[in-house]
Protein backbone atom coordinates (compact mmCIF):
# COMPACT_ATOMS: atom_id res chain seq x y z
CA UNK A 1 0.00 0.00 0.00
CA UNK A 2 1.73 3.11 -0.98
CA UNK A 3 1.80 6.12 1.45
CA UNK A 4 -1.92 7.90 2.02
CA UNK A 5 -3.80 5.20 0.47
CA UNK A 6 -6.34 3.92 3.31
CA UNK A 7 -7.07 -0.03 3.54
CA UNK A 8 -10.19 -1.21 0.86
CA UNK A 9 -12.31 -1.40 4.28
CA UNK A 10 -11.73 1.62 5.17
CA UNK A 11 -12.95 3.55 1.79
CA UNK A 12 -16.21 4.97 1.44
CA UNK A 13 -17.98 4.85 -2.06
CA UNK A 14 -20.69 7.20 -3.27
CA UNK A 15 -23.33 6.52 -5.94
CA UNK A 16 -23.54 8.76 -8.72
CA UNK A 17 -26.05 10.35 -7.09
CA UNK A 18 -24.63 11.10 -3.81
CA UNK A 19 -21.78 12.55 -5.89
CA UNK A 20 -23.98 14.89 -8.17
CA UNK A 21 -25.66 15.96 -4.57
CA UNK A 22 -22.08 16.52 -2.73
CA UNK A 23 -21.13 18.77 -5.79
CA UNK A 24 -24.00 20.24 -6.26
CA UNK A 25 -24.07 19.46 -10.37
CA UNK A 26 -26.41 16.90 -12.42
CA UNK A 27 -25.65 13.12 -12.46
CA UNK A 28 -24.91 13.58 -16.25
CA UNK A 29 -21.91 15.95 -14.78
CA UNK A 30 -20.55 13.24 -12.84
CA UNK A 31 -21.28 10.77 -15.26
CA UNK A 32 -19.38 12.78 -17.67
CA UNK A 33 -16.02 13.27 -14.94
CA UNK A 34 -16.48 9.57 -14.72
CA UNK A 35 -16.17 8.46 -18.39
CA UNK A 36 -13.19 11.22 -19.05
CA UNK A 37 -11.13 9.61 -16.61
CA UNK A 38 -11.64 13.03 -14.56
CA UNK A 39 -12.99 11.44 -11.61
CA UNK A 40 -11.92 7.76 -10.58
CA UNK A 41 -14.69 5.33 -10.17
CA UNK A 42 -14.94 1.69 -10.26
CA UNK A 43 -18.12 0.13 -11.95
CA UNK A 44 -20.51 -2.17 -10.22
CA UNK A 45 -22.93 -4.15 -12.51
CA UNK A 46 -24.36 -1.70 -14.33
CA UNK A 47 -23.21 1.09 -12.19
CA UNK A 48 -20.73 3.13 -10.93
CA UNK A 49 -18.95 4.02 -7.45
CA UNK A 50 -16.41 7.04 -6.32
CA UNK A 51 -14.49 6.80 -3.47
CA UNK A 52 -15.43 9.74 -1.26
CA UNK A 53 -11.83 10.69 -1.12
CA UNK A 54 -11.54 11.27 -4.77
CA UNK A 55 -14.25 13.69 -5.03
CA UNK A 56 -12.91 15.99 -2.33
CA UNK A 57 -9.43 15.72 -3.95
CA UNK A 58 -10.78 16.45 -7.21
CA UNK A 59 -12.81 19.43 -5.35
CA UNK A 60 -9.69 20.59 -3.39
CA UNK A 61 -7.34 20.33 -7.17
CA UNK A 62 -10.82 22.43 -9.01
CA UNK A 63 -10.91 25.34 -6.73
CA UNK A 64 -10.34 28.69 -8.60
CA UNK A 65 -8.50 31.63 -6.97
CA UNK A 66 -9.55 34.79 -8.12
CA UNK A 67 -6.37 37.16 -9.26
CA UNK A 68 -7.83 40.56 -7.72
CA UNK A 69 -7.52 43.74 -10.63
Amino acid sequence: MSSGERPLQDVVFLTVAEVASVMRVSKMTVYRLVHSGELPAIRVGRSFRVPEQKVHEYLKESYVRLQSA
